[in-house]
């Protein structure tokens, strides 16, 4: 089902990177594969809000809330060359979220299909409280 979500925005993408000469990775992942990509150099990013971010999360995870206004300002401070894993609570947040990624010039992008929901379900583990 998150496939389908994503597939435009991928096509967007693609399509950007392609303009601008640059190769880009912006993908929807399963829960297993972003947990591999986590024992790599990735950074976890999760979208969601504070008060969702204080109830459950992945541990490691730093918090932007992509519904902030600050929101793209806050991600300028990363770096567009490292390699992200973003997550919200279903993956609904995360479609939006990657033409942000691509505008400030992202190019290792890796959504968590199905969210912590998801995450969760595949009996990886989260932080409560």
């Amino acid at each position: 089902m998150m496939r389908s979500r994503l597939a435009p925005a991928l096509v967007l993408v693609l399509g950007l990177a392609a303009c601008s000469g640059a190769t880009a990775v912006v993908e929807s992942v399963d829960p297993d594969a972003a947990a591999a990509l986590l024992d790599g150099d990735a950074v976890l990013l999760d979208i969601r809000t504070p008060k969702e971010y204080s109830e459950v999360r992945i541990d490691g995870a730093i918090n932007i809330d992509f519904l902030a206004p600050d929101f793209a300002n806050r991600l300028a401070d990363f770096d567009p060359d490292g390699t992200y894993v973003i997550y919200c609570r279903s993956g609904n947040r995360t479609t939006a979220a990657l033409e942000v990624f691509v505008d400030l010039g992202f190019t290792s992008v890796h959504a968590v299909e199905g969210g912590i929901e998801a995450w969760e379900s595949a009996g990886l583990a989260v932080l409560r409280g």
